[in-house]
């Protein structure tokens, strides 16, 4: 095979060593002929053998070495697939396509998700492919997704951008296919119900009712002439895909298994009327065969516009016009697409927030279930960030504009169900691998019984003959009799075993659920990256929680102060100055941090403590630091600016506060027990009152000053910090012990406030890690895993980012708007523990459904394919029955709307 080259624009590169770094990433794959990237234009090439290497795993290469490559992802409408053989070979199609970097085709939603690179390919190149596979993309030229458009760019790896060929074109063609298969059905129908009486009279009456002329006319050529624009019409498209099929991709599918079994019917009928052979006619079997598969083939499309109903109403939701403020208060309304980053947008009482934004103006109350699945409206004033669609309930909100097109939170939440529905779960690659093999297996089963008929005619029906019924499901007596030829009864067996069997079945099987149970996810708020995600979800058997942010609001508050003298012992808080001010210096005890201009010699012990903290952490942004720095503001003390500000992940943090003072500034220690002894500052004199306030689910942290000059410092005192349990992590928390789950607790805070925190929500103190350090984190979970447990873990997506990716199943609670995690696995927009049990309970609803499904279509070929085989089933009959198993597939599929997470919950009063 012919070497490809691939032209990329890569992203992250900050100097000549990056370019030599991606081409030592490149070079070491192989494959790869030669690779260079250029730091001046942010462009590379690479030269590869696409048999040994392909484009995602060089796009792979490039991100693993710290970089990005921009890629463009797109949906594209596909119509004529009738199985999933169809959607394996435009996926093969589209991944042999230069530039592609990775495509899945979904059989159920008849689209294609692709991923490409801009240099290298086109939407164009794209639809060419599909048609080049003999089948036919819904082309868009204009609007989303349409050519040049969804250019990405970013910097990082996997930066990527995002395209749409089309919502509305692909709902009109779904639409159009809906009204173009009922219109076939129709005319089948009318041509073929006459048809029905000499069927009647075939199967029941051994052909005795009519006679063989009516006004002159043969009966038989009657049926010739209803019969035949049947299978002119209604068998185009059939054999046009067949021949698409066996000359232009080698492969047989479903189209193939019609089209042999109603045109054996029909030729032989053509055959026997002529004289050719002497037999009966069976124009009605091929007319029926075709009207049946037309039948389901119309339900089926109505079933999959309705399995994705759910997704589309989530769109329609969107605003379409959105009232802008103009700097001089002026006001004009525009549709929401002229919307911008920036603007500023008014929304009246029962209007839609036509995009993400922050509230600058107003309160009200805002309902946001159509994004998060929570029904009770939240209260937004200024500040609060809002989503696009939500409904404004009340007040009158002034919004700028955060996010908008493709970048809002509606869109995400669509964009994630979509590539979530094309990712299948792994039971999936059963039903592929069947139906792989099934259509040839399926020809060769019917060749050789109609062979075996053919030859051992007395034989198989003396074995026959004895099944009740045979006269019936079979259409005639009984071969050995005489009344129906060897040939011809052959010609039955091959048409019914060519056409009862039924891989659409197998290949709808999973998508259809997948594509329900994503949407339901979507529904209450969980978002699931892929169909493989929703299959391991259910097995999970522990679940690990980060604390802050998880099962805590996250939203620490300064809570306590205690200062210490040089001796180690706490100053008490009541202890009165002399000259009855609000407290003394202690004789020996130096000034903790200069006087500020105007202040007495005297200083409240406890205030100075404060004050030392919150100017050492003042240069942080950690929750616990700001809780400080917020607490001393609030008591109306001002906060001198630390210098040489260092942080030290894990422990704490280091500044110089009061450097221009007399006394040339201090060096000020603010963490853990950890931090003070690497420093050489004994902090078992605090170790009673740590333990107090530990013990009361409060994070300590020690404070410690080391004067300028000095060899050594001293212990000065204790801050502590409180973070709120969230109300419903302890029904959360019951609810995965109920379903027989392990719940552990891992956070970087102490023991003893770790497993305060634990018992409060119902956490076995024996499942807690503490003091474990943000990069640890990863390495504890893997450590949780190692035993052969399968854990799922629960953080904010950002700083537990590793131990997300490193887990069995990474869930991030978001905040309802920024739904992009990538390290994790599901998002819960919500902030509430207890959606991490509804999604499990989605995720093994599920799987049940598509076990269902799997066992209908399995079990319908096992029974029918034998019967069959046997001569026992008509081929008429055959064919309404292979269609009935893929509505009946797609049916049960769309039963599974009506499920409901929280049913059973709120029967149990568990839910608040």
């Amino acid at each position: 095979m012919p070497t490809r080259t691939a032209h990329l624009n890569v992203t992250g590169m900050s100097c000549a060593n990056c370019s030599a770094t991606i081409e030592d990433a490149l070079d070491g794959l192989d494959g790869v002929v030669s690779a260079n990237a250029n730091y001046a234009t942010d462009e590379g090439s690479v030269e590869y053998d696409p048999a040994e290497v392909s484009l995602g795993e060089i796009y792979a290469a490039i991100e693993s070495a710290g970089y990005g490559a921009v890629s463009e992802s797109v949906t594209v409408a596909i119509t004529d697939m009738s199985c999933a053989n169809c959607a394996e070979t435009n996926a093969e199609a589209l991944e042999s396509t230069p530039g592609v970097i990775e495509a899945t085709v979904n059989y159920a939603t008849d689209e294609a998700q692709v991923q490409y690179n801009p240099a290298d390919a086109s939407l164009g190149d794209l639809y060419d492919a599909i048609e080049s596979a003999g089948y036919s993309p819904v082309r868009e030229g204009s609007g989303s997704g349409g050519e040049g458009d969804g250019e990405g760019s970013g910097d990082g790896a996997g930066a990527s951008g995002t395209g749409d060929a089309g919502q509305d074109a692909r709902d009109a063609a779904r639409e159009e296919e809906i009204r173009r298969q009922l219109r076939l059905t129709l005319f089948g129908a009318v041509l073929s119900l006459p048809l029905l009486a000499f069927m009647t009279d075939h199967l029941l009456f051994g052909g005795e009712v009519f006679p063989e002329t009516v006004f002159g006319v043969r009966i038989g050529l009657v049926q010739f002439l209803l019969a035949t624009p049947v299978q002119v019409v209604l068998g185009r498209p059939f054999y046009r895909n067949s021949y698409k099929a066996l000359v232009t991709n080698g492969r047989a599918n479903m189209d193939v298994l019609i089209a042999l079994g109603s045109t054996t019917a029909y030729v032989y009928s053509v055959a026997a009327l002529s004289g050719a052979i002497a037999g009966s006619l069976y124009f009605d079997t091929a007319a029926f065969i075709l009207v049946f598969i037309t039948l389901g083939n119309y339900l089926e499309a109505r079933s999959k516009g309705r399995a994705g109903e759910a997704l589309r109403k989530l769109l329609e939701m969107e605003a379409d016009r959105a009232t802008l403020v103009e700097e001089d208060g002026t006001e004009r309304e525009v549709p929401v697409d002229e919307v911008e980053v920036g603007d500023r947008m008014k929304v009246r009482p029962g209007e839609k927030v036509p995009t993400d934004g922050v509230v600058v103006d107003g309160q009200s109350a805002v309902d946001e279930s159509m994004v998060t699945g929570e029904s009770v409206p939240v209260e937004k004033g200024e500040g609060d960030e809002v989503v696009g669609a939500t409904v404004n309930e009340n007040g009158v909100l002034v919004v700028e504009a955060t996010k908008v097109g493709a970048d809002t939170a509606l869109q995400q939440i669509v964009r994630t169900v979509k590539e979530a529905q094309s990712r299948q779960p792994d039971i999936q690659n059963l039903a592929d691998r069947i139906s792989a093999y099934f259509v040839p297996a399926v020809i060769a089963n019917a060749l050789l019984w109609g062979t075996v008929w053919f030859l051992f005619p007395e034989a198989l029906a003396g074995f026959v003959n004895a099944l009740p019924l045979w006269d019936l499901v079979a259409g005639g007596p009984a071969v050995a009799g005489g009344a129906v030829s060897v040939s011809e009864f052959a010609v039955v067996v091959f048409a019914s075993a060519v056409l009862i069997a039924c891989p659409c079945a197998l290949g709808l099987a999973t998508p259809a659920a997948t594509m329900v149970g994503t949407t339901i996810g979507a529904g209450h708020g969980i978002l699931f990256k892929g169909g493989d995600v929703l299959e391991r979800a259910k097995d999970v058997d522990t679940v690990v929680f980060d604390k802050t942010g998880t099962l805590t609001e996250g939203e620490m508050e300064l809570t306590d102060v205690v200062a210490f003298d040089r001796d180690g012992n706490v100053i008490p808080d009541d202890d009165p100055a002399p000259d009855g001010g609000t407290a003394q210096r202690r004789e020996g005890d130096d000034g903790l941090i200069a006087p500020e201009a105007g202040s007495g010699p005297d200083r409240d012990p406890e205030t100075e403590v404060l004050r030392l903290a919150a100017a050492a952490e003042r240069g942080s942004e950690h929750p616990l630091a700001r809780a400080i720095v917020d607490g001393a503001r609030e008591r109306g003390l001002e906060i001198p600016e630390p210098d040489g500000f260092e942080n030290v992940p894990g422990h704490g943090v280091r500044a110089t506060v009061g450097s221009d003072g007399p006394d040339g500034g201090s060096e000020v220690l603010v963490g853990n027990r950890k931090l003070l002894r690497d420093n050489g500052i004994d902090p078992s004199p605090a170790a009673e009152e740590m333990e107090r306030l530990e013990s009361e689910g409060k994070t300590a942290m020690l404070v410690a000053r080391v004067p300028a000059g000095a060899n050594e410092g001293r212990l000065v005192g204790i801050v502590a910090d409180a973070d709120t349990v969230k109300p419903s992590a302890a029904d959360a928390v019951a609810a995965l012990k109920d379903r027989g789950i392990d719940v552990m607790l891992i956070t970087g805070d102490n023991e003893r406030t770790a497993r305060a925190v634990a018992e409060r929500v119902g956490i076995d103190p024996a499942n807690v890690r503490a003091e474990v350090l943000p990069e640890d984190k990863s390495a504890a979970v893997e450590s949780i895993q190692a035993d052969g447990r399968q854990a799922m873990m629960v953080g904010d997506g950002v700083n537990d980012a590793p131990a997300l990716a490193v887990a069995y199943v990474g869930t991030a609670i978001g905040s309802g708007t920024d739904v992009a995690i990538e390290a994790a696995d599901v998002t819960l927009m919500r902030d509430d523990p207890l959606d991490v049990a509804k999604a499990i309970r989605v995720s093994d609803a599920t799987l049940q459904k598509i076990k269902q499904n799997l066992v209908w279509a399995l079990g319908y070929n096992t029974l029918m394919i034998p019967l069959a085989s046997l001569g026992l089933l008509q081929p008429a009959l055959a064919a309404g029955a292979m269609a009935l198993s893929s509505v009946s597939v797609l049916t049960n599929s769309l039963l599974f709307r009506r499920y409901d997470p929280d049913r059973d919950y709120r029967l149990l009063g568990r839910l608040r």
